[in-house]
């Protein structure tokens, strides 16, 4: 086994660097599958608990990614693009869910309290609403890149389908539309970078100490009725975000200053 870094590191560190210098060198190629443990306890000739602390090494890192019943990959550098701005007038145009290239688990539909982070973007909080939770996966490997959830006011969606943990026939504000009898027309989303909580870090397979990025969508009508708020976890370095918009040289009267 050479070693980088001499051999009074760790084993499981001089592991970790020659695991390191075979993806840099294409050994292991990016979505290509690691040996398994037992093969690296053989090529290496330490315990079983040494190569997982070198393989944890690699995934703190963002290297490497497990995928539960499968193994262990390389991970692909291909990031996940949100387009804000274009996101509705693609699905009013072809009738797909706004993430239809990914996979849509339901893991729970219906009546719940609306918890505080939501009710803080709301003028006016219900103390319930209709939410759905969602798990969103990679179609080809199984992936998961999103947790969210949306919460749509009861009297819009109450007795309705969307207390079904199904996942809906079209993108979910065409539903809430035709509901409603409202149109979307304006939204506003809070972004944030910040540590995931157990379940999040559970539920996306994330490495220790991995954050994630959190949006919270607020969409309303015409009237500034709200229509629905919807949030959206990643794992923060799997995503980019792209807007494209109109710079007026007019003065903005606007109250909400830019403080970045």
């Amino acid at each position: 086994m050479t070693t980088g870094l001499g051999a009074r590191a760790p084993k499981y560190q001089r592991i970790a660097d020659e695991l390191r210098r075979d993806i840099s060198a294409g050994t292991y190629e990016p979505g290509g599958r690691i040996p398994a443990e037992t093969d690296l306890v053989e090529r290496f000739h330490v315990s079983l608990p040494t190569i997982r602390q070198a393989l944890g090494v690699l995934r703190a890192e963002g290297l490497i990614e497990s995928r539960h019943g499968r193994g262990t990959f390389v991970r692909e550098n291909r990031k996940l693009q949100r387009r804000s701005r274009h996101r509705y007038g693609r699905a009013r145009s072809d009738k797909k869910l706004l993430t239809s290239h990914l996979t849509h688990e339901i893991l729970s539909a219906g009546p719940e309290a609306t918890p505080p982070h939501i009710a803080a973007v709301l003028t006016d909080a219900p103390a319930e609403m209709i939410v759905r939770r969602r798990l969103l996966r990679d179609s080809d490997s199984g992936r998961p890149e999103e947790l969210g959830a949306s919460y749509v006011p009861s009297e819009i969606a109450s007795g309705t389908f969307l207390e079904e943990p199904t996942v809906v026939p079209k993108a979910l504000f065409l539903c809430v539309e035709d509901l409603s009898g409202k149109r979307y027309a304006h939204a506003r989303d809070r972004w944030e970078i910040r540590m995931p909580s157990a379940n999040e870090a559970d539920l996306l397979d994330l490495a220790p100490g991995a954050a994630v990025l959190h949006v919270v969508h607020t969409a309303y009508a015409d009237d500034d009725a709200v229509l629905e708020v919807s949030e959206s976890v990643w794992p923060a370095d799997r995503v980019t975000i792209l807007d494209e918009y109109d710079i007026s040289s007019d003065p903005d009267a606007s109250p909400l200053n830019s403080e970045v």
